[in-house]
């Protein structure tokens, strides 16, 4: 059975995502179209490693993500921990 994979702004709702509610307001986040990142934890471009995607936290995004408050804040970030625990099972299987 495959496991499925949310993103970063499927889990966070933020709705920064290309055509997504907010873009209007805050733009497009950069981890959603960062292709350089794509497939890193089984993402869709940086939306499972958006903690390491540039100005993502530099964004005045308030819809959920704290990304707002720099990256400092990540590692307070549920969807962060999230990603550091599915990844801390995988490697338990292995």
């Amino acid at each position: 059975m495959k496991r499925e994979h949310l993103n970063c702004w499927e889990v966070m709702d933020c709705g920064r995502e290309p055509g997504g509610r907010n873009t209007f307001l805050h733009g497009v986040c950069p981890a959603t179209i960062d292709e350089r990142a794509d497939g890193i934890h089984d993402g869709k471009n940086g939306g499972r490693c958006c903690w390491v995607v540039a100005s993502t936290y530099l964004s005045e995004d308030t819809f959920g993500c704290r990304c707002k408050e720099g990256f400092i804040k990540c590692h307070e970030c549920d969807f962060y921990n999230m990603i550091r625990k599915e990844d801390t099972e995988l490697l338990a299987i292995v």
